[in-house]
């Protein structure tokens, strides 16, 4: 009697009730999940570690047997085992909408994944677009990379970051993730869209969310794009914690506990006005903070 094989892989790709697990070299088989986590109420997700049991080597088949202990879950995008995101949003044509960036940066802060910020299409920013953005985010604990898939101008610095890790490609529709996606993996060969002029706004032209392989150890996950996004699971008082430009001032207020909003005697504030401190990002803020305050808790 021939023995069970069993393979360690990845998900990369869920649809329908069906699994498609990378075995970490070349080759994926469609699995479906084994009724016992649907009984535990566990739900397998893109990113997962698993184990299958090989059902047919020629079809490529199996049977998805084990689900390794998570290291993060993101919830949106919905994603497991995730080590950074690449925040990816176009220099221009369409504008970027910093608002929408910052949110993603603290959703990923609130989830522990660290944030690698891109600024694509560079070919269309001139010098001074350019020194703007890393004006606002120089002091973010984010690295703030200038990339163009035009000419290829830090595309060899994403390939560089990516290595070893496995990465979510994040950001709004039509500023260029599934094209930046094909020129770091090729064979992905995945639908680009191209931005409405009317409207200025990318089709939607992912999906799904998506585990590419790149190299050993090296995945990149492609995510739907969207043009809102909800801060969930934070508090008012608990959102400075998230701009990384704070820090060295935290304590050194007059007030402990200082939202550095309206009280006097805020070094945040004073730091704004020195120019240590992006305007843009402490307004940022302060909207953020007066949105979470004002809902209301049941």
């Amino acid at each position: 009697m021939e023995k069970e094989q069993t393979i360690n892989g990845r998900i990369i790709k869920g649809i329908a009730g069906f699994y498609y697990v990378h075995d970490g070299i070349d080759t994926v088989y469609e699995c479906r999940a084994k009724g016992i986590f649907r009984n535990q109420k566990i739900k397998p997700m893109v990113g997962d570690s698993v184990t299958i049991q090989v059902l047919d080597q020629k079809a490529r088949e199996g049977s998805l047997i084990q689900i390794c202990q998570r290291k993060n879950q993101l919830i949106r995008p919905m994603v497991a085992n995730v080590d950074q995101a690449l925040i990816l949003f176009a220099s221009a044509s369409p504008e970027p909408n910093l608002d929408l960036l910052d949110r993603l940066l603290i959703s990923m802060e609130l989830q522990d994944v660290p944030s690698v910020i891109c600024f694509g299409k560079a070919d269309l920013a001139d010098e001074k677009t350019e020194t703007g953005f890393r004006e606002i985010y120089g002091k973010s604990g984010c690295p703030v990379f200038m990339i163009s898939n035009y000419d290829g101008r830090g595309l060899d610095e994403v390939r560089t970051l990516l290595a070893g890790k496995t990465t979510v490609l994040a950001g709004p529709s039509g500023v260029g993730k599934s094209s930046l996606l094909n020129q770091i993996v090729p064979e992905a060969n995945m639908e680009t869209g191209t931005v409405s002029k009317k409207i200025q706004r990318g089709r939607h032209t992912t999906r799904h969310s998506e585990l590419f392989y790149v190299e050993k150890n090296t995945y990149i996950m492609d995510t739907p794009g969207f043009s809102s996004l909800e801060l969930m699971g934070i508090a008012c008082d608990e959102l400075k914690d998230c701009y990384r430009e704070f820090d060295p001032y935290e304590g050194l207020c007059r007030f402990q506990g200082c939202a550095h909003i309206h009280e006097p005697d805020c070094r945040v504030k004073d730091a704004v006005k020195r120019g240590e401190i992006s305007r843009r990002r402490y307004d940022s803020y302060c909207f953020l903070y007066n949105e979470l305050k004002s809902i209301k808790k049941y």
